[in-house]
């Protein structure tokens, strides 16, 4: 496993991860159009010594074909974002999804209450 970043500053870290969440936001759930931040699908974000990114996603559903597009999206949406050099999207199912995890906009959206 590769070692946490060490080489940048804590407020360095959260500033990259933030560029990350933003870029996160553009990438759509064909299925559903709403971003994946607002899905509730980014359970989790790390930086790595050497630029290396991990992105924890889960889908709202196991075996959803789309899982192939949606992490192309990402691997599209990271790389213009200068301080990542690698990115690695791993895909975990626990915990499972459930709409509860969707921020209040996609709920509305969806029409869910």
């Amino acid at each position: 496993m590769r070692e946490k970043k060490t080489e940048w500053t804590e407020q360095k870290i959260v500033d990259i991860k933030e560029q990350i969440m933003e870029a996160l936001e553009k990438v759509i759930d064909p299925e559903l159009g709403i971003d994946i931040v607002n899905l509730g699908l980014v359970y989790e974000v790390d930086l790595f010594d050497g630029g290396f990114c991990e992105i924890k996603i889960t889908l709202t559903t196991i075996g959803c074909p789309l899982a192939d597009v949606i992490t192309d999206d990402i691997l599209n949406a990271v790389k213009p974002i200068s301080d990542i050099k690698e990115t690695q999207v791993k895909l975990v199912w626990y915990p499972a999804w459930d709409p509860s995890r969707m921020s209040r906009y996609a709920r509305i959206a969806l029409g869910i209450r």
